[in-house]
């Protein structure tokens, strides 16, 4: 018998069976494609708003993603670089054929992974508690856990124009059988959608007349050990083009071809990636939407065409394509569709990704109603890690909204539901300057290395970085700088308004126009050590008193979460609640007075009602 099974191997499936198995569980991979480990169907990327952060999470709680995503990076680009720290974000341009051969190997070489390509027909459950699964060809497996992660295959079918085909991405089998057994078993699903651009051979494009995106340099890593990251010769560039008024003319030409507005799509699509029809109905004000060329793979001759996903038919996505400048000539390596899957209701999980239907059942990724490829992994290294502290009997390990990205995603899941493919976004995040990319260590390390998923050297990387930063903010704060000639003639040669009087050297950081590198040019004799030791002083320093009242904020609201509601509770007995709430209550049961305030449907008079139901509860016939 093995300790878990996990049913996928997509980025959730991978860091599922990666957590289990660093923390001593014997674990069975079952997937229907051992090349399609950690594939990616859609954008060959890593990271972006927000996402980027959920990466840098992951890889500070000891997860995989970041790591390989250093190692098989095309390109790094730091977007928002001129913005505030909380809204800046990595995005990588991933090698599509070398990412998920190196999270292959990374499988195959973890003690105690197992892996078995094949087709799980169904789970074996007993009792409301899943016993194992049963494949296609009949043979049943056994174990204590199950983590099922089918990201969009479940159900999947394949949409071009008015033809709609069963099938997963990338022309693989969709899984039959698992959607009907699970609503079976109470637990709803829903109908989801979205879609892909078309690859093109990059030797037919006109890069003449499009404007180059060119990378940062190979200075940026998504992992806290920078001996991960690959240093290639160049950066890839991407190329930057806009829909022109013949694009546009061609698509709302043809319109009711296209799989949504023929009226063939069942499932709803994501809001925040729409298909380039929808994005021209829906912004019909827009005169030209931005497209990106991106690159695919060095062993690839296609590119990809970001930003223009479509299910129009091949003959119109021949005409829109060659509607674009610089692709006049484009030869179609791969022509867009869109994919529809089935997901399950995630309101029917508990904050450890557990089902609260079927006991020791956990989901991850995708099928819970998300879209992306780091949604998905963060999922699916929060299942393995519950899954296997709950085979342990240890306390289970869920983070709180103004703990992590990670914390926001799994809350916004399993308290307010998805009825589109959720994306993690900053705005959906209220604590996020708190929540940065640049201090993710600082934040979950510890917490990491508690759990047994960070090693001992990397614990110690991190404590002796910490370290560095608290002696060098000291230091700083002790030297002082006087408004001689010639420091305010170094000030006035790099456009900086001159000093006034003696000044801290740390003081001089608050200044909005002297960031590291100003710093660094102003007094290298003073400024040695490595760039991400002064981005953690100089953020700390110029937005002290924004974080002073962002930590404000997380002290109210964690007095919030520890008012647990008990598990037994019984709503119905809760006086003057609104039936709407009432129901709501009953259905997502939230395990703190913060979480049911978070609830769709439940107001502040719900929720006093509640507390005062519990304190009558822990104080009977004490006065309301």
């Amino acid at each position: 018998m093995y300790d878990a099974i996990v049913i996928g191997a997509g980025h959730a499936g991978s860091e599922a069976a990666l957590a289990l198995a660093r923390l001593g569980k014997k674990t069975l991979v079952v997937t229907g494609n051992l090349n399609m480990i950690a594939s990616m169907p859609c954008n060959p990327s890593i990271g972006g708003p927000a996402k980027g952060t959920l990466v840098r999470e992951i890889d500070a709680l000891g997860g995989e993603m970041g790591r390989n995503a250093d190692r098989t990076a095309l390109q790094m680009k730091m977007l928002n670089g001129s913005k505030g720290p909380a809204v800046r974000a990595l995005r990588a341009q991933s090698d599509k054929v070398l990412y998920p051969q190196e999270m292959r190997k990374v499988l195959e070489t973890e003690p105690g992974i197992e892996l078995l390509e094949a087709y799980v027909r169904n789970l074996l459950v007993d009792n409301e508690t899943v016993l194992g699964v049963r494949l296609e060809d009949g043979k049943e497996i056994s174990s204590r856990i199950v983590v099922l992660t089918t990201g969009t295959y479940m159900n999947g079918a394949i949409l071009v124009g008015d033809k709609k085909t069963p099938g997963g991405p990338d022309k693989q089998r969709p899984s039959l059988g698992l959607s009907d057994q699970l609503k079976a078993l109470g637990i709803p699903t829903l109908r989801l959608k979205t879609g892909t651009p078309p690859r093109l051979k990059k030797a037919s494009l006109d890069y003449s007349r499009m404007e180059m995106s060119p990378g940062d340099g190979f200075i940026h890593h998504f992992s806290f050990d920078p001996t991960y990251l690959r240093i290639l010769d160049h950066e890839w560039p991407c190329y930057l083009i806009h829909t022109t008024k013949d694009t546009h003319r061609i698509i709302y030409d043809n319109l009711e071809k296209s799989s949504m507005y023929g009226g063939y799509v069942e499932g709803v699509g994501p809001r925040y990636c729409p298909s380039i029809e929808d994005k021209l109905v829906r912004f019909a004000d827009k005169e030209r939407h931005q497209l990106f060329i991106e690159p695919e793979s060095q062993f690839l001759e296609e590119v990809y065409l970001q930003g223009f996903s479509t299910s129009m038919p091949h003959d119109i996505q021949d005409q829109m394509i060659r509607s674009l400048p610089g692709l006049e000539n484009a030869v179609i390596a791969k022509y867009a569709y869109a994919i529809e899957y089935d997901a399950i209701d995630s309101t029917t999980l508990k904050p450890t990704l557990e089902s609260k239907v079927i006991v020791n059942l956990y989901f991850a990724g995708q099928v819970n109603g998300t879209s992306g490829y780091e949604e998905a992994a963060a999922q699916g290294l929060m299942a393995g890690i519950n899954a296997s502290r709950k085979l342990d009997g240890a306390d289970p390990f869920v983070l709180r909204r103004d703990e992590a990205y990670i914390g926001v995603l799994i809350d916004d899941l399993v308290t307010k539901g998805t009825r589109e493919p959720y994306r993690m976004l900053t705005s959906r995040a209220e604590f996020r300057l708190l929540l940065r990319h640049d201090n993710a260590d600082a934040r979950l390390t510890e917490k990491g290395h508690g759990i047994g998923l960070v090693s001992e050297s990397a614990y110690e990387r991190y404590l002796d970085k910490m370290a560095k930063i608290g002696a060098e903010k000291e230091r700083l704060a002790k030297i002082d700088i006087y408004p001689g000639e010639a420091v305010n003639k170094l000030f006035s040669k790099l456009g900086h308004p001159p000093l006034k009087g003696k000044t801290k050297l740390l003081d001089i950081f608050k200044r909005p126009e002297i960031g590291t590198k100003a710093m660094k040019e102003l007094f290298p004799d003073e400024f040695t050590m490595s760039e991400e030791i002064y981005e953690q002083i100089e953020i700390d320093v110029k937005y002290e008193g924004y974080i002073n009242k962002a930590i404000k904020e997380t002290e109210r609201f964690q007095k919030e979460e520890a008012i647990l509601i008990p598990e037994d509770i019984d709503y119905d007995q809760v006086m003057n609640l609104a039936n709407e709430a009432r129901s709501k209550l009953k259905k997502i049961r939230p395990q703190s007075i913060s979480q049911a305030a978070r609830i769709s449907g439940v107001n502040p008079a719900d929720i006093q009602m509640l507390l005062i139901h519990l304190r009558l509860r822990k104080h009977p016939g004490s006065s309301s």
